[in-house]
């Protein structure tokens, strides 16, 4: 198993440590490979940011994306600035309310932003797409990214945190659940 993983946004919201979540999940917690680059503007906020995160079952020699098998956006310029490197049957995550794809047909579209002002912290959208990129991909286990996101979190924030992850873990299951069912033929909601 081998996933190449593109996040990508703007600056200030947690791309970097969405990335850090899933490489330190994959490694520490499910003991598999993984490798993280990143990307960012001169600005810190504001600015177009990724990670490329890479998970394997086996050696990584390589640490730079060609063709994602993965691709989340959480912005429209991300968005456009990647699309054209998700494989034909890669996984396309968008946070719908920021980013329109155009001409595509199969995607997981979440609310993460407007989840997480419900939660009443808009700066935890990044850590609600871990919850759907977990529950979506199954790149890492749902145990290690649990426990990562409570290590790697502002200490006072861990249950506000892990509240969030577990919102997006329940949106991620829920869309994949109306995905397959399309699929089956059976009415359901999508994207």
């Amino acid at each position: 198993m081998k996933n190449e993983i593109i996040i990508t946004g703007f600056g200030g919201q947690g791309i970097i440590l969405t990335g850090r979540i899933l490489g330190k999940a994959a490694s520490l917690g499910d003991h598999k490979e993984s490798t993280m680059v990143q990307s960012y503007g001169p600005e810190s906020r504001g600015g177009a940011c990724s990670a490329q995160v890479i998970v394997s079952d086996d050696a990584i020699h390589y640490p730079y994306i060609n063709q994602a098998d993965i691709l989340i956006c959480m912005s429209q310029g991300g968005y456009d600035k990647f699309i054209g490197q998700l494989k034909p049957e890669g996984t396309l995550i968008i946070d719908q309310d920021l980013v329109h794809p155009h001409g595509i047909k199969r995607f997981f579209g979440i609310a993460a932003t407007r989840i997480a002002e419900e939660l009443g912290h808009k700066m935890m959208a990044n850590i609600i797409m871990v919850g759907v990129i977990t529950a979506v991909t199954r790149t890492i286990s749902l145990e290690s990214a649990r426990q990562t996101v409570v290590e790697s979190v502002p200490k006072g924030t861990e249950d506000m945190n892990l509240k969030a992850f577990n919102k997006g873990w329940d949106s991620g299951t829920a869309k994949l659940k109306g995905q397959e069912k399309k699929a089956a033929g059976q009415t359901g909601a999508i994207s």
